[in-house]
């Protein structure tokens, strides 16, 4: 029998009306897939045969301005990483491990209970982190005005991912890729965590009293979870890509989805996810300002294929590594520890203290980043329209749309829905460090002069961005 939710915790799988049964369809994942495939695959034509005008191609539109902001708007703050649901990267890699696009497989030679084709090697101990993550990252990062605007340039590197996930699902066990190397991965990792719904197993006695752990073993109803996690004992969003295999898998029908509120989780478990959160915040300070902001020179830097400035460019990838990896670290790792000294607590090491603070930086990142999307969305969304009748820029008019003068949608809101997003994503992240300087730090006094370094450059850093995006 189980107990009741947690606190503030709404069983989704109870409330809403088929949606269970709909999750429970071993043909629900292949399904959402398929179309996502198509669509993909037609991006990828587009960029390889289509116009090279970025805004009449659709790989570029869709892609870089619709999904982007979907995704970093709307998908992750209110469903996690539903994109690795969906996702259609991986596909290929999958199918060769399972050789099924519905049914599951049992027996040997495989993992837990489940019979998987390919070397299955395990990952590298060394490579259990996001560290590569990180840095693939930021070293697309670094060429992406490019890859935003050459449509042959994205065309390689969505194509390129493709390829080296497929190679990966045939050296390695189930989405190492996914789970390890995946850039897209790293940063729905670090915002899954602020996100609305959770994948929980809804009675922790039930899992202690279960022998066969099929949602990590797997068997004939499912796969083991194939993102190297034991789903009965989840306590974060990170590493969980919403596959529903659990839900389909265990035997004591113990697994569920659940509703929370937003910002629920922040906490940082290693250095390499804090670097994510500094990767991440240091690169919307630099979109920002080589973007949306006033001064030419540094997006001719950014651009070196249009600009054909590729001193500037190195100029611009060492300013851009040095702040990410060192500048915005430092910070941080000043403030965690100015706070920590003058708390004046034994007990709080500097890495719990480092860790605990940079966890700011998980609201305050993604609301940096919707707020740096929503200028792009309102000022060029209408070349959805165009793309969607011309999707190669051929001079198609497939469903009377490619001739829709470019309008932008009411760019005069944009500077009062940024402020709104800041000012929210700063809230969650004074709380954030509040929460954990009261938990660490006991006493209030105490708790609140640890914190205050954290909360005064967390305060800095939205002032910084309001200060770009509105002046």
């Amino acid at each position: 029998m189980n107990g009741p939710e947690p606190s503030g915790r709404i069983d989704l799988l109870q409330i809403v009306p088929g949606l269970k049964w709909l999750l429970t369809r071993r043909w629900f994942q292949f399904a959402v897939v398929l179309p996502n495939l198509a669509f993909f695959y037609l991006f990828l034509i587009a960029g390889a045969f289509g116009s090279p005008v970025g805004s009449r191609n659709i790989i570029i539109i869709f892609v870089w301005i619709l999904w982007w902001f979907l995704l970093i708007a709307v998908m992750v703050p209110l469903a996690s990483r539903i994109w690795c649901t969906v996702c259609p990267i991986p596909f290929f890699g999958e199918w060769y491990q399972r050789r099924a696009l519905v049914g599951v497989r049992v027996g040997k030679p495989g993992v837990g209970r489940n019979r998987m084709w390919g070397q299955n090697r395990r990952w590298p101990r060394a490579l259990s982190n996001i560290w590569l993550q990180n840095f693939g990252f930021l070293l697309l990062c670094t060429f992406s005005v490019p890859l935003l605007t050459r449509p042959i340039v994205s065309t390689i590197v969505l194509g390129g991912l493709v390829l080296l996930a497929t190679v990966l699902h045939v050296i390695y066990r189930q989405r190492a890729f996914c789970r390890y190397v995946c850039p897209i991965g790293g940063f729905l990792s670090l915002y899954s965590m602020c996100s609305m719904v959770e994948v929980r197993a809804r009675n922790l006695e039930t899992c202690d009293e279960c022998t066969d752990k099929s949602c990590l073993a797997g068997g004939e109803t499912g796969w083991g979870c194939p993102w190297y996690v034991n789903p009965s004992r989840l306590e974060r969003n990170n590493y969980c890509g919403l596959c529903m295999e659990c839900l389909k898998s265990c035997s004591h029908d113990n697994m569920t989805i659940r509703a929370r509120a937003f910002g629920s989780e922040t906490a940082l478990k290693g250095y390499d996810e804090a670097w994510k959160a500094f990767i991440m915040i240091g690169l919307a300070l630099a979109y920002s300002v080589a973007l949306l902001g006033p001064w030419g020179i540094v997006k001719d830097w950014a651009n070196p294929t249009e600009s054909g400035k590729w001193g500037g460019f190195a100029l611009y990838a060492v300013a851009l590594w040095t702040l990410t990896l060192a500048i915005v670290p430092a910070a941080f790792y000043a403030a965690a520890g100015l706070g920590r000294r003058l708390a004046g607590k034994a007990g709080v090491t500097m890495k719990e203290a480092f860790l605990g603070f940079s966890g700011v930086l998980v609201p305050l990142g993604l609301a940096a980043w919707i707020a740096f999307s929503i200028p792009l969305i309102l000022v060029n969304g209408s070349y959805v329209l165009n793309v969607i009748s011309d999707p190669l820029g051929r001079g198609w008019d497939l469903l009377g749309t490619a001739h829709t003068p470019w309008m932008p949608f009411h760019p005069e809101y944009a500077a009062i829905l940024q402020i709104a997003v800041l000012l929210a994503g700063l809230f969650y992240a004074l709380r954030s460090g509040w929460r954990f300087a009261s938990e660490r730090y006991g006493d209030r006094p105490a708790a609140v002069r640890a914190v205050a370094p954290a909360a005064i450059l967390s305060t800095a850093v939205a002032g910084g961005f309001l200060w770009l995006f509105v002046g």
